[in-house]
């Protein structure tokens, strides 16, 4: 099952916080950094994904006249 963008908030969020806790070692810390870039590019995908559909849809209701 793919992940949801939900899931992928969450998972940044844990990230966050793990990079916030001064115990985290530096290299942790850098794979978590690479981690956390990761997900916020596929949110970002997601956005962009839901965004054309929007407009798309917008477009055709004004061609429809709604």
């Amino acid at each position: 099952m793919a992940k949801s963008i939900e899931e992928a908030f969450e998972e940044i969020e844990q990230t966050i916080a793990k990079l916030k806790d001064a115990d985290t070692p530096l290299a942790e810390s850098f794979q978590l950094y690479e981690k956390g870039m990761k997900e916020i590019a596929f949110c970002n995908e997601q956005i962009d994904g839901i965004e054309k559909k929007i407009q798309i849809l917008t477009k055709e209701q004004e061609q429809d006249g709604v």
